[in-house]
């Protein structure tokens, strides 16, 4: 007798057990983290569907940045409303569960109201496509190569070689000029004659800075030179050209190269250039 007492002691325990668990619970728990698993699946293919789609429409990667950040709100929110659908559900107060998130969500959103300025300001500039990794810009001030676009910053290389990263958010609100997007570059130089330049050769140092640019492979047809002003020791003539590039260097070359050939063709013609001089003048009196 005793050992079917112990057995149906532990018969007892083992019922009271089943009752004290709550089964619906455990099942209402599966359940859902089995939804859970199945919208992040959903979330991850749309969120690769949206990658594709970004990139196919114009090829720009830099945008495909926000699409993992966006994924995260997603699930997150998921979670959040799955959860709490699930306390709601088996009698949980979910009101100072929200309560406590506003608190929460407050106080993270005071903290990281910089990052989120710079969030929306690196998708106002991949939006505007108002610059990608190595074009030449001026941006908050800062002049140069931009070497790298991330979701927080900036950054641009200067030509001193010095590495300024700059907030998306700061550059999203100035003014924004991308060298780079410009289809021709202007080249504006002034070539000063002195005074006894006589009025063929005038005409002959126009026509030959003319020359210079219509032979010039590196230059638009577009181009004007023009007899300036008359300065205070030299007569100026001034060339109005663009050229065929929109980066800083090569412009550069193509200007060095203009200006030599000037140099060379008018040391050629006997044509002197002008430099700052002052003509005094005695006046001579009788005795």
């Amino acid at each position: 007798m005793d050992f079917m007492d112990t057995i149906i002691e532990h018969l007892e325990k083992f019922n009271k057990l089943l009752e004290s668990t709550h089964f619906d619970l455990i099942v209402g728990a599966i359940i859902n983290i089995l939804l859970i698993v199945v919208l992040f699946k959903a979330v991850d293919i749309m969120s690769a569907k949206l990658k594709n789609r970004i990139l196919n429409r114009d090829g720009n990667s830099q945008l495909t940045q926000f699409v993992p950040i966006l994924e995260r709100i997603m699930k997150s929110i998921l979670v959040f409303f799955i959860v709490a659908s699930f306390l709601q559900s088996h009698g949980y107060s979910v009101s100072s569960l929200i309560t406590g998130f506003g608190i929460t969500g407050l106080a993270v959103g005071f903290a990281a109201n910089a990052t989120i300025a710079n969030i929306f300001g690196t998708l106002a500039i991949f939006s505007d496509k108002a610059y990608k990794i190595g074009d030449y810009i001026i941006a908050n001030g800062v002049e140069g190569t931009v070497e790298d676009v991330n979701i927080r910053s900036t950054k641009i290389r200067t030509l001193d070689n010095f590495l300024y990263i700059v907030p998306n958010s700061s550059v999203s609100n100035g003014n924004i000029c991308n060298l780079s997007a410009a289809k021709k570059r202007r080249i504006v130089e002034v070539f000063t004659l002195t005074y006894d330049t006589t009025n063929e050769k005038l005409q002959r140092a126009i026509s030959i800075v003319e020359e210079i640019l219509r032979e010039n492979p590196d230059i638009y047809d577009d181009y004007a030179v023009f007899l300036d002003t008359l300065a205070d020791s030299s007569i100026n003539i001034k060339c109005i050209a663009y050229a065929k590039t929109h980066s800083y260097n090569p412009l550069m070359k193509i200007k060095s190269g203009v200006i030599l050939e000037v140099v060379k063709r008018f040391r050629a013609e006997g044509l002197d250039f002008a430099f700052p001089s002052t003509s005094v003048y005695v006046e001579k009196s009788g005795n």
